[in-house]
């Protein structure tokens, strides 16, 4: 076992202690936590039906069985958790009234059944008592997303969501760990974002050997969106008290997905390069609970239609980076590495520095992608001019303000930065060409 293993071992226990299952074989885990929250449970499994999910499935049960716990199974969510299925499963949660839920799947079907356990969990007399919700609003997702509403809530009421426990099936967004919720209206095509310390689930499993059973591009997706998460809290660390812990889990853990992404595209069992996977994967989870994503994941929300969220994100950043290299040259040089050493860089990192730099590390972040047969522009995704104008539209919603204020060099909407600065951004991405990138002073 490779010492990044180890190590990413170390910093998972040292998050999360005995309230993660996780490695190979750990499926069984599930009845045993279940059992805390009653008897009763509500089973919501994505691709319910499906051949991959099958066996997966039965494991758990088996669980449940030997724990004498009863359930019952609903389909999970779509990609991306669109907000009808959302509606659905919250339905299926107030008919049931379980002890818990359990989320089945990927980052889609666990956000979802997030958001739904809350969503179950309030009257809209309380979210409108609450949150100030009106009453056209109340009985919808609306009033929560934007960050805290949901411990506003929960506080003011004293009445928490039910617990949801989370097995997550694919290497990826680690929803199975953290505060976030993505949920998307498939009307605009946006996705907006819930981000609260109470819909952490409180259990979660993960058995990084039944990735091996979903399809490639589910496992391609999920790696890049981990690395987005390390990348971009990393960019954004500077000057803050986390900036050595965030430094290392995000060498380590973009470590382990660029090195041990190739291994797996060519042998799919590889179950030590599939672990590799799930703890990078998973250490980007803990990335996002110690600081914020920025850019990358606020212009993939406006994407949806065209990009599934991990190549979204893999498209965008390499330009963020470059935008702001002059604010970052620590981490450029950090992750610059990581790259070089797996032969995607040739250049000397020691013998550059600000926007240069930026390019260079950026550079090799294009070749990883195109490696793996990610497009690279925005153009090349299929998007269009009118997604940029969404995701600048996007970018000045408050719900959404928090990404601005994470950046490395924060933007102000008032002052006109997402014009002046993302665009070009945006429109180097959509081109290729770095040279329309404006810098932004430190």
């Amino acid at each position: 076992m490779s010492k990044n293993i180890v190590r990413a071992q170390e910093l998972i226990l040292q998050w999360k202690g005995n309230n993660y299952a996780h490695g190979i074989d750990v499926l069984h885990k599930t009845g045993e936590f279940v059992k805390e929250y009653g008897s009763q449970t509500l089973l919501v499994v994505a691709d319910l039906g499906q051949a991959w999910i099958a066996g997966i499935v039965g494991t758990i049960t088996a669980s449940l069985e030997a724990h004498g716990i009863t359930y019952t199974t609903v389909l999970g969510a779509g990609p991306n958790a669109p907000r009808e299925d959302v509606y659905r499963i919250a339905n299926d949660i107030s008919k049931k009234r379980p002890g818990s839920v359990i989320a089945v799947g990927g980052g889609s079907t666990i956000d979802a059944a997030k958001a739904a356990s809350v969503l179950s969990t309030y009257s809209t007399t309380q979210v409108m008592k609450y949150l100030g919700a009106s009453e056209f609003l109340a009985s919808s997702i609306e009033p929560y997303f934007g960050a805290g509403n949901v411990t506003k809530i929960k506080d003011s009421s004293g009445v928490s969501p039910i617990p949801v426990v989370a097995v997550q099936t694919v290497s990826s967004s680690a929803a199975h760990l953290t505060k976030y919720s993505n949920i998307t209206d498939p009307l605009t095509g946006q996705k907006k974002l819930i981000i609260d310390l109470a819909v952490v689930p409180p259990k979660a499993v993960f058995d990084y050997g039944v990735t091996s059973e979903t399809p490639k591009s589910l496992t391609l997706d999920g790696a890049l969106d981990g690395i987005a998460h390390m990348w971009e809290v990393f960019m954004g660390a500077t000057g803050q008290n986390y900036y050595e812990q965030v430094r290392e889990i995000a060498v380590e853990g973009i470590s382990l997905i660029v090195k041990n992404l190739p291994t797996v595209i060519a042998d799919p069992l590889d179950m030590e390069a599939r672990t590799a996977l799930g703890y990078g994967t998973d250490l980007g989870g803990y990335a996002i609970m110690v600081g914020g994503t920025n850019g990358g994941h606020l212009g993939s929300f406006s994407l949806v239609d065209v990009l599934s969220h991990g190549r979204a994100c893999a498209v965008l950043n390499p330009y963020y980076t470059v935008l702001f290299a002059p604010a970052i040259e620590d981490q450029l040089r950090a992750v610059g590495t990581v790259f070089k050493d797996a032969g995607f860089i040739r250049e000397n990192l020691d013998t550059l520095d600000g926007r240069k730099l930026g390019e260079v590390v950026a550079g090799g972040m294009i070749a990883f992608s195109k490696s793996i047969g990610f497009p690279v522009t925005l153009k090349e995704a299929g998007a269009t001019e009118a997604h940029i104008d969404r995701m600048i539209t996007a970018a000045k919603n408050p719900q959404l303000e928090s990404k601005l204020k994470n950046m490395p060099t924060p933007m102000d909407i008032a002052k006109g930065d997402v014009d002046t600065y993302m665009r070009p951004v945006l429109d180097a991405a959509f081109t290729g060409d770095f040279s329309t990138i404006k810098s932004m002073l430190c």
